[in-house]
């Protein structure tokens, strides 16, 4: 058990949250659908032939954060980029299964218009290197050519202050992104990534190289931003995804172990694997 997890049963009163797990199958389905941001089916991606996931079955809530766990190698950072298409940039690259967003299968779409719905948050910030804070801001919306130049001032202020970064950086916007710290680019590029209005955003350990006060206000977005945005967290840090996440997956040599409620899978796991990786004896 971690620390700060209650141990205490949940309430045994089945809530909507309950009725979408996966160990419930005979929830109404119409009010299951549309509560649904991302559902794979028999997902499985190959590298070179070689299985990276296998087999994935989820059902990702919307408005609620997910978090994938799994040692290191485990594919959860596969699973996590083949819900936005960026498995097709590796060569030699083959998907089984089916992911859908919001009901919608993604084969069916080009990866340009999928990213737009589905946001990504890399392990290290990657602000534009040769662009200002601002340009930084409204990089994709100029890629998608979809904004008038009048309304990029208030788009970049309303995302930078989404963001918490606003007051940071409201006197020195035409600067160099790069001039930013680590957590301040960092946050620079979720204002960035929510300036699509994307529905879906995807972090990929977006902590992992930041410092505990810069992790802490990440941590505060991610919990505010539920209200607006279905999250998918990738994390190695088990109290992470504890104070973070409303559900968690446990992904262990590609296939998927347990999911459930983080306070259950905490607290009270299924399975012997998943209770022998959330109380350390192996990672």
């Amino acid at each position: 058990m971690l620390p700060g997890i209650s141990s205490e049963h949940p309430n045994s009163q089945e809530t909507s949250d309950d009725l979408l797990s996966n160990d419930n199958l005979d929830a109404d389905e119409h009010e299951k659908e549309s509560k649904i941001a991302v559902q794979t089916e028999c997902l499985s991606v190959f590298f070179n032939e070689r299985p990276a996931i296998e087999d994935i079955n989820l059902r990702i809530r919307k408005n609620r954060v997910t978090a994938i766990i799994g040692p290191s190698g485990c594919g959860k950072s596969t699973f996590l980029r083949s819900l936005n298409l960026m498995h097709e940039m590796t060569p030699k690259s083959k998907v089984i299964g089916s992911i859908k967003i919001h009901g919608k299968d993604i084969s069916e779409s080009n990866a340009v218009d999928v990213r737009k719905n589905v946001g990504m948050v890399f392990q290290k910030p990657n602000p534009f290197p040769s662009m200002s804070i601002f340009d930084n801001v409204i990089a994709g919306l100029k890629l998608n050519g979809n904004k008038k130049n009048s309304d990029l001032d208030d788009i970049v202020e309303k995302n930078l202050k989404h963001a918490g970064l606003w007051e940071e950086v409201k006197d020195r916007l035409k600067t160099p992104a790069m001039s930013l710290s680590g957590g301040q680019q960092q946050r620079l590029c979720i204002a960035r990534t929510i300036a699509v209005n994307p529905e879906i955003i995807l972090m990929d350990e977006p902590t992992s190289a930041l410092d505990p006060i810069s992790t802490a206000k990440i941590e505060e977005l991610i919990y505010n931003f539920k209200s607006e945005y279905s999250i998918i967290i990738v994390t190695h840090n088990m109290q992470q995804a504890a104070r973070v996440s409303d559900f968690t997956a446990f992904l262990y040599l590609g296939k998927l172990i347990e999911f459930s409620k983080t306070r259950r899978m905490f607290t009270n796991p299924k399975e012997r694997l998943t209770e022998e990786y959330v109380t350390g004896k192996f990672g």
